[in-house]
């Protein structure tokens, strides 16, 4: 299995992985044609230094797993970096197989490589699965997080 930066191409598969699950189908607009605005959000994400997309692929060169890793620069923790996992999914007939812990791995190591001081992540409450997961990897629920849907 191979990890590396998503392409054009890859983005029908992440968005189809994206799309499924419970939550994933009220929000994303999988079709063929892929809506255009999926590619334009690539576009952004490829060209910005500060986002990593990234795919695993199996022996055969599919796409099964895909993480977005952004860094974060910000004034506190003396012009630290914040390293922000977002996105993780794992094609449904690959999952507890270990591909969501290598992406985490990768992109832990990635964070460190890149200065950040904290690696941070949400998950939906309506997701224990995924909560565990993360504690399984050392992740901590230290602070209660708040949204504000402005569309």
């Amino acid at each position: 299995m191979k990890i590396r930066k998503a392409q054009k191409e890859d983005v029908p598969f992440i968005v189809q992985m994206l799309a499924n699950d419970k939550l994933g189908r009220l929000r994303e607009a999988y079709s063929i044609p892929l809506p255009n605005q999926y590619l334009k959000a690539f576009d952004a994400i490829s060209t910005n230094p500060n986002q990593e997309l990234v795919v695993i692929e199996n022996e055969q060169k599919q796409v099964i797993g895909t993480l977005q890793l952004s860094f974060i620069q910000y004034l506190t923790y003396q012009g630290g970096i914040r390293a922000q996992i977002e996105a993780v999914r794992v094609r449904e007939d690959y999952r507890a197989k270990g591909i969501g812990k290598k992406l985490f791995l990768w992109a832990l190591e990635k964070a460190k490589q890149k200065g950040a001081h904290v690696t941070q992540l949400t998950t939906d409450k309506k997701r224990p699965d995924a909560l565990q997961f993360y504690k399984s990897l050392g992740f901590v629920d230290s602070h209660e997080g708040m949204k504000l849907h402005l569309l």
